[in-house]
């Protein structure tokens, strides 16, 4: 073990003074919608705070681990504006920030509390999945009762061990949570966890303890099912001498009244939503809301309205329930409150997916979408008669509520295209105005000629934009074409 002066010099570097967060995923694969909560919480007690939020990759359980999948974190993080002042890629004054690049660190902490008589060598023979599970019953174990020097003459030799935490095996245990208040267990119902396992890579458990202490993190935000697992992690603060940070214990986010969200099942990660046509900032909206009540009826924010806002106590104990309908609304309300510009750029790769002709301004057809658009998948199958008339049948023309049938449509669109023809500048106000014009010499509602001209124009009875517009963005000759294709359909 180091001496003394080594873990004083691990304690001065140690910030003090101001709000620290951290947000330490595993790197498995994929952002689900829980662990970007969690992220989002321990950022915006940072923010909120005026402190600082730190990134650490938590990659000790090497069995779990997911090629590419550090880069997913990276690349999430960005999307969501979640800017990290610490991590493995920034620095910062309590580095590394990986956890396997921390790994000499636990074993000397780990013999300090054996040291100080929290924790001993257990030579046991256990499979990995007994040690991990922590199914393991205490009293019956004779390395708890072995003499140091007993233990130390048995690792001398050789002979393989884990340090498990030496629980007391009287009394009771009490912590604080800043949701579900304090909480008092039996101490005998707790088990001596494995600290350190035989290949000297800590536990979760242990090196969350020892890294969240020496980066100085005041707050500490996870899932409420790691609530089992805070008196462990208080009776090890309390083997350091250490202070304890505020618990934050985070409710599940269920599929259902029963059933938590899980990617096994099918339910969406981020990427997946992202996927799906929802918008960043939607989603990290929704996902604020879910466990966390601001005060007032408002529940659109932008991520710098959050900042401002959050409050700890606004968390609730009970779980929360992933809606994908109220995410729709949501995704409709940021679609429809974007600058058209912004909307023609997130709106252009969706568009041309059905849209492949050049000829098709992308940007025009995004203006006749922004008000008809909850998600962006919904674009191609929406837009995509502008690239292609599609095969329609002559009975769209008929229409009770313009007062069009097959007879009256033929008679309008043989009126409409000379017309067309003959107009100098194809704009809106002179396509209209045609329409118009015609409609009054017919002694007849608009509606009767802009009907035919748009069945003809898109070959769909529902369109985004009208008559109108549709003719303008196809262009003078095509709009014409399918006009002519129109009134042969008519006969």
């Amino acid at each position: 073990m180091k001496d003394i002066s080594w873990f004083n010099d691990m304690e001065a570097r140690i910030p003090t003074g101001e709000v620290r967060t951290r947000f330490a995923p595993s790197p498995t694969g994929y952002m689900h919608v829980g662990n970007l909560r969690t992220a989002l919480y321990t950022y915006l007690i940072a923010r909120h705070g005026k402190g600082k939020f730190i990134l650490r990759i938590e990659d000790t359980d090497q069995g779990r681990l997911v090629e590419g999948a550090v880069d997913v974190i990276y690349k999430t993080m960005a999307e969501c504006h979640l800017e990290h002042d610490e991590g493995p890629d920034v620095g910062g004054p309590v580095a590394p920030y990986v956890q396997t690049e921390r790994r000499p660190l636990y074993k000397e902490y780990a013999e300090l509390l054996m040291e100080r008589g929290h924790a001993y060598r257990c030579f046991c023979e256990k499979t990995e999945s007994e040690e991990d599970s922590g199914d393991f019953n205490r009293g019956d174990d004779p390395c708890r009762s072995m003499s140091r020097e007993e233990s130390d003459r048995l690792a001398a030799e050789g002979r393989p061990y884990v340090i498990r935490q030496r629980i007391p095996h009287e009394g009771t245990t009490t912590f604080h949570d800043e949701i579900y208040g304090d909480i008092t267990v039996e101490n005998q119902s707790l088990d001596d966890q494995v600290l350190l396992k035989r290949d000297g890579l800590p536990t979760y458990n242990f090196a969350n303890v020892i890294d969240d202490h020496l980066m100085g993190i005041t707050h500490v935000v996870r899932g409420s099912e790691y609530l089992s697992s805070a008196p462990k992690y208080n009776l090890l603060y309390e083997g350091f001498g250490w202070p304890i940070p505020k618990y934050v214990h985070c409710s599940p986010v269920m599929r259902d009244q029963h059933n938590k969200m899980s990617k096994r099942h099918g339910d969406p990660s981020y990427e997946d939503l992202i996927a799906q046509g929802f918008l960043t900032d939607a989603v990290i909206n929704y996902v604020t809301l879910l466990g966390w009540s601001p005060r007032g009826e408002q529940e659109i924010f932008s991520l710098d309205e959050l900042k401002e806002i959050f409050d700890i106590s606004g968390i609730s104990k009970s779980p929360a329930i992933f809606d994908i309908e109220k995410l729709r609304y949501f995704n409709a309300e940021y679609i429809r409150a974007m600058s058209p510009e912004a909307f023609a750029k997130v709106a252009e790769p969706f568009i041309r997916e059905a849209v492949k002709n050049p000829a098709i301004d992308p940007a025009a057809v995004a203006a006749l979408l922004q008000q008809r658009t909850e998600v962006l998948t919904e674009i191609p199958e929406k837009v995509d008669f502008f690239d292609a008339l599609p095969e329609y049948d002559a009975e769209l023309f008929v229409h009770k509520k313009s007062k069009s049938d097959r007879e009256s449509s033929r008679a309008m669109l043989e009126k409409v295209i000379p017309a067309f023809e003959a107009l100098p500048d194809w704009n809106d106000e002179g396509i209209m105005d045609v329409m118009v014009k015609l409609a009054e010499a017919e002694g007849v509602k608009n509606a009767k000629v802009m009907w035919p001209v748009r069945i003809a124009a898109a070959g769909k009875a529902v369109t985004p934009g009208g008559a109108v517009e549709i003719c303008r963005i196809l262009g003078k000759d095509e709009c014409l074409r399918r006009l002519r294709v129109g009134l042969e359909k008519l006969g």
